[in-house]
């Protein structure tokens, strides 16, 4: 067994990659009574539409009317509707930040590179390589799980450095279209789980070298779709990106959406004498009947648009709860077997001794039996982490222990998820109410989860520069009591909207939090315990 690894097995380390549109809504929805007590009607699921026309010519953003609603609302729902309407007009200001987090994205990536190993009494704020190790992981990738949650999918409209690369060449590519095994919805888990795993291997939050393999491939991957699909589109990041799928669950939670209003759309559109100019949505979302928040990239491009498109608060989780808008089996595994599974292991094996016990167990049964191949850490570095500079080296061993407790403890703990929003909907006999729906109460929980996992990174900058962090211990127990009662809240609000009597509402809800207390158990163990 390597000591690098038993090294490393400290409360902060980790090696995750892991990262890393409603109908119209009026004043009371079933999402906002269901939350809030009101009596609400039941709607049907409404289907989402992809929207046609991939290679449709890109238009300008566009130009709303003075007195549009956003912008002669009044209060703090107004300033909220100008911020919308100030990204539509305002086009060429973002382009320009996202090219500039486009070179900054490059410049942390390639540059450490070619920066020798700090030394032992390196410091964040005198070597290069400890500062874009930290920026990037420890404050960069933990940021952008919180602004989804809190703002939706801003990260992927006006700042992913993939998402503006990918649509910009596809302006110049091929402009074919979209097949359909591309369209496949389990993409975005396949690749998240691959990419989360093979990160773990190759120590991708450790070395610049393994980063650049990683993030630089996901990178050439997104502009070779672009070259190839669409035109002024975002095919990767609608149906590839690693990252897309997480997004797309967490901002279901966020407090801010942009909300199409039907009745306005069509008004106006009886109204006009002269054809209004099409929004291009880079990520294929047919604007005019999206009724959610997981597709739209919340970039303003159609804030405005018809004078019913508007940037506008709603309560948190507000979707979920919504039983006309639509979930998708696909995003409820991403969930429970992405989110809340593989990249928990992912955070947990550094600190798991699991994972020493069952390594130590099967060097032993191996020495015993002469075998010695797998004892051998003579891998490429592509494959498996091998730094000998830096007396870091996997065994293949190590690999095929990785590897085991990341995606088989991933499928355990996703195994035992299901298990609550299954019975929930057994007992509830309610077809609005599927288990599918019912799990994405735990989306809060889940975003949350991934977030503590990826400060982890940032707690071992900070504990190696001798900093105070008597407080993580507070802030931790909070930030997962938030998560946890976020969860159970929007349970509730699920639950009480079944046509089913008091009792099994109540055994409903008890099956809801099965899963919330496993989690909370698996984060104190991390924690408090290892």
């Amino acid at each position: 067994m390597k000591p690098s690894l038993l090294r490393r097995a400290g409360p902060d380390a980790t090696r995750s990659v892991a990262v890393i549109p409603l109908l119209r809504e009026p004043p009371t929805t079933a999402a906002t009574a269901a939350l809030t007590g009101a009596p609400a009607a039941r709607a049907d699921d409404a289907a989402s539409q992809e929207t046609g026309g991939v290679n449709a010519p890109p238009a300008q953003a566009p130009s709303p009317a003075a007195g549009s609603a956003g912008a002669t609302a009044p209060g703090w729902r107004g300033t909220i509707a100008a911020i919308g309407l100030a990204l539509a007009r305002h086009r060429r200001v973002v382009i320009g930040v996202q090219w500039f987090v486009v070179l900054f994205y490059m410049a942390l990536v390639i540059i450490p590179v070619f920066q020798p190993l700090p030394p032992e009494d390196a410091h964040l704020w005198d070597n290069l390589r400890l500062f874009a190790q930290f920026l990037f992981w420890g404050v960069w990738w933990p940021g952008v799980m919180i602004a989804t949650l809190t703002l939706g999918r801003v990260w992927c409209g006006l700042f992913c450095p993939e998402g503006s690369l990918t649509e910009w060449v596809s302006h110049r590519g091929l402009g074919k279209p979209v097949p359909r095994w591309l369209k496949w919805a389990g993409w975005p888990l396949v690749a998240f789980v691959c990419t989360t795993v093979y990160g773990q291997l190759v120590s991708v939050y450790e070395y610049p070298q393994a980063a650049l393999l990683v993030l630089g491939g996901s990178s050439v991957a997104a502009v070779a779709v672009g070259l190839i699909y669409g035109r002024g589109k975002r095919i990767w990041c609608r149906y590839l990106c690693p990252a897309s799928g997480v997004f797309a669950i967490l901002a279901k939670v966020a407090p801010l959406h942009y909300r199409v209003d039907r009745e306005k759309w069509e008004e106006e559109e009886a109204r006009r004498t002269i054809p209004i100019q099409p929004v291009n949505c880079a990520p294929l979302v047919d604007i005019r009947r999206m009724s959610s928040a997981s597709e739209c990239h919340a970039c303003g491009r159609c804030a405005g648009h018809r004078d019913a498109v508007q940037l506008t608060a709603r309560l948190p989780g507000a979707e979920i709860v919504d039983t006309r808008t639509r979930v998708s089996t696909a995003e409820a595994l991403t969930l429970l077997f992405g989110i809340l599974g593989v990249a928990t292991a992912a955070f947990q094996w550094t600190v798991s001794p699991w994972f020493v016990q069952a390594k130590l167990a099967l060097a032993d049964w191996l020495i015993e039996h002469d075998s010695f191949t797998m004892l051998q850490d003579n891998a490429p570095w592509w494959l498996l982490t091998h730094y000998p500079e830096a007396s870091d080296t996997f065994t293949w061993l190590d690999g095929a222990v990785v590897l085991t407790y990341i995606v088989g403890g991933g499928f355990a703990l996703g195994c035992a998820l299901t298990l609550g929003p299954l019975l929930a909907a057994a007992i509830l006999r309610d077809e609005l109410l599927r288990w599918q729906r019912l799990t994405m109460a735990l989306a809060p929980l889940g975003g949350i989860s991934v977030f503590l996992g990826l400060s982890m990174m940032t707690l071992t900058h900070l504990k190696a520069e001798h900093l105070p962090l008597g407080w993580v211990a507070d802030v931790r127990i909070a930030l997962l009591a938030l998560g946890a009662g976020g969860a159970l809240w929007l349970a509730l609000g699920l639950v009480r909207q079944a046509d089913a009597s008091l009792p099994r509402r109540l055994a409903a809800l008890a099956c809801l939090s099965l899963p919330v207390a496993i989690m909370v158990k698996v984060w104190h163990q991390v924690f408090f315990v290892w």
